[in-house]
């Protein structure tokens, strides 16, 4: 039997045209804009970087904050360090950015990182940071051969007022001031970003090299 190809096209037609009437019922409607092509002053809103509304939205007041001060940055943090029996809390919101920076000018960062920028200094802290140590347990704990090495790193510690001796423990147990603990914990949380970015949203792209 001779097939009928003009009638076979007529309805192929016909069932394409059910599609598209089909697909024209179910079709999404348009969304409004993403709050990430939205802007507050010179801020670009991410959006959509955490999946914890109550995170997210501390976020969002920031960049709101942020925009309408004309700040180069905002930044909130908090946190909670607990050793042994002794708890540090802290929280800070919407510190200035450039507040901050303004402690690389006024060579205030310069001064602290030279104070603890050596390994010797940093295992001194660390040690005290897990438990009050006297300088004969700081001697076998950080593997020094004399007392002599351990004051010696001790004493820009105390001058800092990084250190101090534990008034629950005793003359000569040192202890890492409980007003100063966020602020070293916040230094290694600024240090893991830097050797680890996945946390980091932004545009702040290299500009290709002239040709």
């Amino acid at each position: 039997m001779e097939r009928n190809y003009g009638l076979e096209i007529d309805e192929l037609k016909k069932e394409l045209a059910d599609i598209k009437e089909m697909l024209g019922m179910i079709s999404p409607q348009p969304s409004e804009p993403e709050a990430d092509h939205k802007k507050v002053g010179h801020i670009e809103k991410v959006g959509k970087m955490h999946p914890d509304p109550a995170i997210q939205s501390i976020m969002d007041r920031l960049e709101d904050t942020c925009g309408e001060s004309g700040d180069t940055g905002r930044i909130t943090y908090l946190g909670v360090f607990s050793s042994g029996d002794r708890q540090s809390n802290w929280i800070r919101n919407g510190v200035s950015a450039d507040q901050l920076l303004e402690l690389i000018t006024n060579h205030t960062a310069e001064k602290v990182l030279a104070c603890i920028g050596s390994s010797d200094r940093l295992n001194i802290l660390l040690a005290i940071l897990k438990k009050p140590m006297t300088v004969a347990q700081l001697v076998e704990e950080c593997g020094y051969s004399s007392t002599g090495q351990v004051y010696h790193h001790l004493k820009p510690l105390l001058a800092a007022d990084l250190i101090a001796e534990d008034k629950k423990e005793g003359k000569g147990v040192y202890v890492v001031q409980f007003h100063r603990v966020q602020g070293i914990l916040m230094l290694l949380a600024g240090i893991s970003d830097m050797v680890n970015p996945e946390y980091t949203r932004g545009n702040w792209e290299e500009e290709s090299p002239a040709e």
